[in-house]
C-alpha cells in the first residue's frame, strides 16, 4: 500500500496470515497461563436502557448540550437497520449513502460529495444442499454460501473430512472442513505488536470483569482464508461447519475480501456438521449443492463532508457504511457515532474545532476495504496534513449461550482502541475513556494483532497517518444475528462524549508535531 504499486490484494493476504499467525500464538499462550489473571430482518430494540444522567461538562467552551442524546443516535442506528441487507451495490447500501449526504448537507457541512468507488456487488439469490450417506436416506440442510466463492448448477460428488496430514484425499471432491471461532482472554492483545513493557495503564476494568473471562471473537483461526487449504488441495467444493458457534447459526457472511474463490461453499451448522461427521465413520457419503449466485462490478461512493475549524489541518473522523447484513452493529453503529461528531461540531464555532473536520464513510468494506483503499489512493498528497485518524466502529453488547439460547450479558463486548504509540495521544485517549467512564477498554498498539488494525481504517496507520480506531469484535459481527437488540445503546452517548474528547485532544497540535512524539 505504501508504494501505491497496485499490489493491495497481495498486501491483504500478507495481513490475514499475520493476524492469524499472531492470534494462534496468543490462544497457546492464553491456554499455557490459564491459571492466571437475507430474510427475517425484525429486531428487538432491547438492548442496555437508556441513560437519565446528567451529563458533565466538555473542555473548554465546547457546549455538552449540543451532544446527541442516545434517542436520537439510536434512532439512526434503527432507520439504517430497517433498510435491509446492506452488502455493497445492494439498494439498502445506496439508501443510505443518499441519506448520510442529505445529511451533511442539513447539518451545513461543507464540500460535501460523493466519491466513486469500484465494489464487487455479490447476490446470492437460490442455494441448497442435500447429503445422502450410503444405505440411508437424503436429507437437506440449512446452509448458506460462502461469499465470493463459485456459482454452481448442481454438483453431485463425495464428500471427505479435510486432513492436514493428508489434504489430496479431498482433490475433486466436496471437503467438509470444521472452523471454530477463536476464544481469548479479553486483554490478549494489550501487550502485542510495539506495546510498552509496562499495560497495567492501558486497561480500564475497575470491576475487574476481565479476569478469568473469555471474548469468543468473529473469526476461527483460518480468519477469512477458510477455502484455501480445500482449494490448495484440488477440491471441487468446500462444506464448511461452524463448530460450537454460539446459536448453531450458519448465516455467516464470511469471506468478505471480495477475492473470487475457484469452487462453491457453504456453511452449515455445528451441529449438522456433527451429524455429518457421524455419518463419514460410517460410510461414504455424497452431497448434491446448487448455488446460484452473482458477483458483478458496481460502482459505490465513499461519502465526504467537511467543516473548516481553527486552521487548515486535518482531523478525519470515519466508518463505513455497507455491512454483511442488515447489521445494526456491522456497522450501523458506526455510520451512528459519525454522525453524532458531525452533528457536534457543527454546532460548534469555527474556532471552537481545533481543526479542519473531515468525516468519511468509506464503501466496501464488505468488498476487501474498497473504500479504504480508494480513498487512500486518491488523497494520499493530502494526508501529511492529517493530524488524527479517529475510526468509530461497534457499538456492541456481549451476548452467550445459556441453555441452548443467546441471551444478553447485560454489558458492552471489550473495547479496543487501537492507538498510535504517541504518548500524548495514549494519553488523551485513557483520559477520555476514563472521564467518561467506559470500563471494560483497552489501548492496544496498532501492530498488536498484524501490521495495522483490523479495522475499517487499516492502512492510514501503513501510510504514517496517527490513529485512533475504536472497535469491538463480537462473534455475531458478520451473522444476521447482529440485529437492534446487539447495540449497546447505554454507552452511545459516552462513546460520543469520548470520541469528542479526543478530537479536542489535538487542539494547537500540528500534523507535523503529532508525528514527532512517535515512539519507535
Amino acid at each position: 500500500m505504501g508504494n501505491g504499486d497496485g499490489s493491495s490484494l497481495d498486501q491483504r493476504g500478507v495481513d490475514r496470515r499475520a493476524f492469524m499467525a499472531g492470534a494462534v500464538a496468543t490462544v497457546v499462550v492464553a491456554a499455557c497461563s490459564s491459571g492466571g489473571d437475507d430474510d427475517d430482518q425484525s429486531g428487538s430494540d432491547g438492548g442496555s436502557p437508556a441513560s437519565t444522567a446528567p451529563l458533565a461538562a466538555l473542555p473548554g467552551e465546547l457546549r455538552p448540550e449540543d451532544v446527541p442524546d442516545e434517542e436520537t443516535i439510536f434512532g439512526w442506528i434503527d432507520e439504517v437497520f430497517g433498510q435491509g441487507v446492506r452488502r455493497p451495490g445492494y439498494d439498502a447500501d445506496v439508501w443510505v449513502e443518499g441519506f448520510l449526504e442529505d445529511r451533511f448537507r442539513e447539518l451545513g457541512l461543507e464540500n460535501v460529495r460523493l466519491e466513486p468507488v469500484q465494489v464487487t456487488r455479490w447476490e446470492p439469490r437460490e442455494w441448497s444442499l442435500e447429503v445422502t450417506p450410503q444405505g440411508g436416506e437424503t436429507r437437506t440442510l440449512d446452509s448458506f454460501p460462502l461469499p465470493y466463492s463459485a456459482p454452481v448448477d448442481e454438483l453431485d460428488v463425495e464428500l471427505v473430512a479435510f486432513d492436514e496430514a493428508n489434504p489430496g484425499a479431498v482433490a475433486g471432491k466436496a471437503s467438509f472442513a470444521a472452523e471454530e471461532l477463536l476464544r481469548l482472554a479479553p486483554t490478549a492483545f494489550v501487550a502485542g505488536g510495539s506495546a510498552p513493557a509496562e499495560t497495567a495503564d492501558r486497561v480500564i476494568d475497575p470491576d475487574g470483569t476481565f479476569e478469568g473471562a473469555e471474548h469468543v471473537l468473529p473469526f476461527g483461526s483460518h480468519l477469512q482464508d477458510v477455502m484455501e487449504p480445500a482449494i490448495d488441495a484440488g477440491a471441487a467444493a468446500f462444506i464448511g461447519s461452524l463448530v460450537n458457534y454460539p446459536g448453531d447459526s450458519y448465516q455467516y457472511m464470511v469471506p468478505y475480501d471480495g477475492v473470487a474463490r475457484p469452487i462453491p461453499g457453504v456453511w452449515i451448522r455445528g451441529s449438522d456438521g456433527e451429524w455429518l461427521r457421524d455419518q463419514l465413520a460410517a460410510g461414504p457419503v455424497r452431497i448434491k449443492l446448487r448455488i446460484d449466485s452473482t458477483a458483478e462490478p458496481f460502482e459505490s461512493n465513499n461519502v465526504v463532508g467537511e467543516l473548516p475549524g481553527a486552521d487548515d489541518q486535518v482531523v478525519m473522523i470515519g466508518s463505513h457504511h455497507d455491512g454483511p447484513w442488515a447489521s445494526a452493529v456491522e456497522d450501523g453503529s458506526g455510520i451512528s457515532l459519525v454522525l453524532a461528531q458531525a452533528t457536534f461540531w457543527a454546532a460548534q464555532p469555527v474556532e471552537q474545532r481545533p481543526h479542519r473536520l473531515v468525516f468519511l464513510l468509506h464503501a466496501g468494506h464488505m468488498s476487501g476495504g474498497a473504500g479504504l483503499l480508494r480513498y487512500i489512493e486518491d488523497h494520499r498528497a493530502e494526508l501529511d496534513d492529517v493530524v488524527l485518524e479517529l475510526h468509530l466502529e461497534h457499538a456492541a453488547l456481549e451476548f452467550e449461550e445459556v441453555d441452548g439460547e443467546l441471551v444478553s450479558a447485560e454489558r458492552c463486548v471489550p473495547r479496543w482502541f487501537f492507538v498510535s504509540r504517541i504518548p500524548p495521544l495514549e494519553q488523551a485517549v485513557i483520559d477520555a475513556l476514563t472521564s467518561e467512564e467506559l470500563s471494560r477498554s483497552m489501548l492496544l498498539a496498532p501492530d498488536a494483532i498484524g501490521s495495522q488494525p483490523p479495522t475499517d481504517g487499516a492502512f492510514y496507520h501503513n501510510e504514517g497517518v496517527p490513529i485512533v480506531h475504536f472497535l469491538e469484535a463480537p462473534f455475531y459481527l458478520f451473522d444476521e444475528m447482529d440485529q437492534l437488540d446487539k447495540i449497546d445503546r447505554e454507552n452511545l452517548v459516552p462513546l460520543t462524549r469520548a470520541a469528542i474528547r479526543i478530537v479536542d485532544s489535538t487542539r494547537g497540535v500540528s500534523a507535523a508535531d503529532m508525528r514527532a512524539g512517535l515512539e519507535a
